[in-house]
């Protein structure tokens, strides 16, 4: 395409015996039929209807790491299916609380 600045893409435009057989297909499915003004009118934008994308946002932000763990700790919170590392996120939580609340009570 010559005047368009940078694109190189070229597009075959159909042919008017190709145009025609599409238009016939389509009003032959009964199932398929060309929009009208009132249907462009009741139509929303995308992102006026889907609000949220993904998860919602988590109130503490985790921090990603590397960590070199032995495989049979990895198959054991693995093994639990979907959500192992929240798993095991909550058992180094209880954890690092348990150690906490002993160094609060001090030595005996």
């Amino acid at each position: 395409m010559k005047g368009k600045a940078g694109s190189k893409r070229r597009f075959k435009l159909n042919t008017p015996t190709e145009d025609r057989a599409i238009r016939s297909s389509i009003k032959s499915d009964r199932d398929t039929r060309e929009l009208t003004e009132r249907d462009f009118a009741q139509m929303h934008h995308f992102t006026d209807v889907i609000k949220q994308r993904g998860r919602p946002k988590s109130a503490v932000r985790k921090e990603p790491v590397t960590l070199r763990l032995d495989p049979e700790i990895v198959e054991f919170f693995r093994g639990g299916g979907r959500g192992w590392q929240t798993r095991m996120n909550k058992a180094l939580a209880e954890y690092v609380s348990k150690s906490r609340r002993g160094r609060a009570a001090g030595p005996n």
